[in-house]
């Protein structure tokens, strides 16, 4: 609803400068981001980050593993006391991993958005810069039906992006 009244008041910003020259220009603000060469270094940063987390994680599920085959293997020719406590380490174990894997998902997915955010206030830094360089009266981003080619400044401000990059 926002998107529908600020395109409206844009409209009637549009008809109201009696057919001034005006300067306008669209962004695909998804399609920047997909290709921003920031988003490529934040994701081998957390691939980094997370990495070793993830192979303990592996390793743990493959522990159960092991102990679940054990006791589906041997479970014949083990004493019930035996088996009660290996049942107890495998679920003991299982609950440690589902425990582990929720906060690896909870910690993953809180760096993600803020990598996520510092990437995007740097293609809001490039848009803005893009608009000051080239006299833009007007930048659109969502919320455009259609925007035809040559008002799509979109490969331009992926290249300030790149100027920008750390």
């Amino acid at each position: 609803m926002k998107k529908r009244i600020s395109l409206f008041l844009t409209l009637i910003l549009l008809t109201n400068v009696c057919y001034a020259e005006l300067k306008i220009g669209f962004v695909n603000v998804a399609q920047v981001l997909e290709k921003a060469p920031q988003a490529e270094k934040a994701k081998e940063r957390l691939e980094k980050e997370f990495s070793p987390r993830n192979k303990h994680l592996l390793s743990q599920k493959k522990e159960i593993k092991k102990l679940e085959e054990k006791l589906s293997r041997d479970v014949s020719v083990m004493g019930v006391s035996e088996r009660r406590k290996l049942e107890k380490d495998i679920i003991a174990k299982q609950r440690d991993s589902k425990r582990s894997q929720q906060e690896f998902k909870e910690d993953f997915n809180v760096r993600r958005n803020e990598e996520l955010s510092k990437l995007q206030r740097r293609i809001m830094e490039a848009i803005k810069a893009l608009a000051k360089d080239g006299e833009f009266d007007l930048l659109l981003t969502d919320g455009v039906i259609y925007a035809s080619q040559k008002i799509d400044v979109t490969e331009h401000v992926q290249t300030k992006l790149v100027d920008l990059s750390d």
